[in-house]
């Protein structure tokens, strides 16, 4: 069991800024390693950003450097809000340790502000008792192959926080890598509504279907000759993204599925896209292969 600690009130100072594309990692992923971050998305003409921002500020004041803010300008920043995949605004995302951990959209009530402030103060590296240098190891745990051992730790710290999207989702993809998918599925369904709605479990959702899909993946010698053999056999092509994404060619699976978008976009009812998607969705925002790959498919579709 996971023991909690006391710590001390993040520091103050620059409680509030402006971020943009060229700051956001400075001012968000990095800052939030030391304090948590609020992200508000907004934009000039949002009738509701004008009540939600100058609220979520005086929150964020009042818990007297446990928090930071950083208001992201969507018109200004598009590649952001399109990385983060931001659909309506007011959208609001809590970042720790490099990561979205919580969030809402629209505009709350003050008493919904303070909670979620509240809330989410208490997930930083000083006010969380330890948990978010646990969900940091069972992560490392995952990355190095030792599947059991990270499940078990997410599980301890869902005991703590059973509200920790995080570690659910990380108890989730601890479970696909094990193989125990019928778990890792359950695991899923078990999630409440607003839980499933996090950026943690949307991850895990995506990496799930990509292990369905992966169960299910032809040979990939036999797949790539019948692509060579025919260049335009959609399905053989859209098969081989499958196999490579299963063999661990997270790359050389979403080139083939660009490829696939180029030749015939609306194939299977749009199947490339969505595929991509669903790649896009279990891999970090700013993974190299999302980035890249979000940006030629863009240059596809606005071509």
């Amino acid at each position: 069991m996971l023991e909690l600690g006391q710590g001390n009130d993040a520091p103050a100072g620059d409680l509030i800024k402006d971020a943009s594309e060229a700051t956001f990692m400075a001012d968000v992923v990095e800052a939030s390693k030391e304090v948590p971050v609020i992200v508000d998305f907004w934009a000039p003409w949002c009738g509701p950003c004008k009540t939600l921002g100058p609220a979520l500020e005086a929150e964020v004041k009042a818990a007297g450097g446990k928090v930071k803010m950083v208001k992201v300008n969507i018109d200004e920043n598009q590649q952001i809000a399109a990385q983060l995949r931001i659909q309506s605004i007011p959208t609001v995302y809590a970042f720790v340790n490099g990561q979205p951990v919580d969030g809402f959209q629209g505009a709350v009530p003050p008493s919904e502000i303070k909670a979620f402030i509240e809330k989410v103060s208490l997930l930083g590296p000083e006010g969380d008792g330890g948990l978010a240098d646990a969900i940091e190891a069972a992560e490392t745990m995952l990355a190095e192959g030792e599947a059991s051992d990270a499940a078990e730790t997410f599980a301890a710290i869902l005991e703590e926080d059973p509200n920790s999207a995080a570690a659910f989702g990380g108890l989730v993809r601890a479970q696909i890598a094990s193989g125990d998918l019928e778990t890792a599925e359950a695991t899923l369904n078990g999630a409440t509504a607003e839980m499933s709605k996090t950026p943690e479990l949307e991850a895990a959702h995506a990496q799930l279907e990509l292990a369905k899909q992966a169960a299910k993946a032809g040979p990939l010698d036999d797949l790539r000759a019948a692509v060579e053999a025919n260049p335009d056999d959609h399905q053989a092509r859209f098969d081989l993204a499958t196999a490579l994404h299963a063999a661990g060619d997270t790359e050389g699976a979403v080139n083939e599925l660009l490829e696939l978008f180029r030749r015939d976009r609306e194939w299977n009812d749009g199947a490339a896209k969505a595929q991509l998607f669903t790649i896009f969705d279990a891999l970090k925002p700013d993974d190299p292969i999302v980035l890249n790959g979000r940006r030629k498919l863009s240059s596809m579709i606005f071509v």
